[in-house]
C-alpha cells in the first residue's frame, strides 16, 4: 500500500472518530442548570471550536492497535481534549501567551472576558476527570487512567513545561532546555493520550511503552513543525495569528537551530514514532500515517 493510499484510508477514518469525539463533547457539555449559562457557553465555545482533535483521535488510535474498542476509550479521548481546550485557553491569556485569535476565532477571553474565559477553562480541567472517572467502564482502570492524567497535566509536566517556557523569554537558551520544556507543555499530552489507549485496551507493559514512544516521538515532532508554521505558515489557514514567537523572543526550534535543522529534527522525530509501533503491525497503520502527516501539516 502506498503512502497516499495509505493517508487516504486513515483520513477516512480519522474524520469518522472525529465526529464520534465531537458528538462525545457536545452530550458531555450539556449540564445542568446549575452550571452559570455564560460559564457553560464559554466552555462549550473553546471545547467544541473546530479542531484537529488530534489528543483525542490518539487516544481511540491506540486503543485500535491493541485490539480495543472506541466506546471503551471514548471517555478518555473526551477528557484529554477538555483538559487540552483548558490549556489553550490559559496559555491565550494576556498574563500568558496574550493571543487574540485560536482556531480561526476570537480566543476565549477576547470573546468574553478575563475573568469567563478562566473559569471557564478551570470547569473543563475538573469536568475532564469527573467524565473519566464516572463514564470508564471499567473502574478499576478509570483509577489508574485518572492518575495518568493528572501527572500528565501536572506541574512536573504540562504546567510545568509552560511555567519554564515562561522563564525561558528571558534568556539561557539551548536544545536541551527547549526540548525539555516541549515534551512536557506539548508532549505531554500527546504521550499520555497514546498511553490511555493502551491501558483501557488492556495492552501489556511492552505495548504501552512501545505507544509511550510513540508519543513521546510524536509530540516532538508536532511542536517543532508548529514553531515552523509560526514562521512561513499562512494565518488563514493556521487559524491564528503568526510570527508572535519571534516578537516575544521565544524560545523555538527554529530561532535556535535554523529552519532546515528544524525540519531534519522533525522527520526523526516522525521516523522515531514510527519505528516504537513497527511491532504493532498492520494495527499500526493509522498511527503510523498520522505521524508522518505531522510533519506536513499546514495548520
Amino acid at each position: 500500500m502506498t503512502g497516499t493510499i495509505c493517508w487516504e484510508d486513515t483520513k477516512l477514518h480519522l474524520d469518522e472518530l472525529r465526529k464520534t469525539v465531537d458528538s462525545a463533547l457536545d452530550g458531555f457539555t450539556r449540564l445542568s442548570d446549575d452550571c452559570p449559562p455564560r460559564l457553560l457557553q464559554a466552555m462549550r465555545y473553546s471545547l467544541l471550536a473546530e479542531g484537529k482533535r488530534l489528543r483525542p483521535l490518539l487516544v481511540l488510535l491506540a486503543a485500535e492497535a491493541c485490539g480495543g474498542r472506541v466506546s471503551d476509550a471514548l471517555p478518555a479521548a473526551c477528557a484529554v481534549e477538555m483538559i487540552h481546550a483548558y490549556s489553550l485557553i490559559h496559555d491565550d491569556l494576556p498574563a500568558m501567551d496574550d493571543d487574540d485569535l485560536r482556531r480561526g476565532r476570537p480566543t476565549c477571553h477576547r470573546q468574553f472576558d478575563e475573568a469567563t474565559a478562566i473559569l471557564a477553562g478551570d470547569a473543563l480541567l475538573t469536568l475532564a476527570f469527573e467524565v473519566l472517572a464516572k463514564h470508564t467502564s471499567s473502574k478499576g482502570k478509570a483509577g489508574e487512567c485518572c492518575a495518568l492524567l493528572a501527572q500528565a497535566a501536572g506541574p512536573c509536566r504540562l504546567v510545568g513545561g509552560q511555567a519554564d517556557d515562561i522563564l525561558a523569554e528571558t534568556g539561557g537558551h539551548s536544545l536541551e532546555l527547549l526540548e525539555r520544556i516541549h515534551r512536557r507543555k506539548t508532549g505531554a499530552l500527546i504521550e499520555v493520550a497514546s498511553v490511555l489507549g493502551a491501558v483501557l485496551a488492556g495492552a501489556d507493559e511492552p505495548r504501552i511503552q512501545a505507544l509511550s514512544e510513540y508519543g513521546r516521538q510524536l509530540g516532538l515532532a508536532f511542536q517543532i513543525t508548529d514553531d515552523l508554521l509560526d514562521v512561513e505558515g499562512e494565518e488563514g489557514v493556521v487559524g491564528k495569528r503568526l510570527g508572535k514567537d519571534q516578537d516575544r523572543r521565544k524560545l523555538t526550534f527554529p530561532g535556535l537551530l535554523g529552519m532546515e535543522q528544524s525540519r531534519r529534527r522533525a522527520m526523526a522525530a516522525v521516523e522515531q514514532a514510527c519505528r516504537a509501533v513497527e511491532g504493532f503491525g498492520a494495527n499500526a497503520r493509522h498511527l503510523t500515517a498520522l505521524a508522518r502527516y505531522i510533519a506536513e501539516r499546514k495548520r
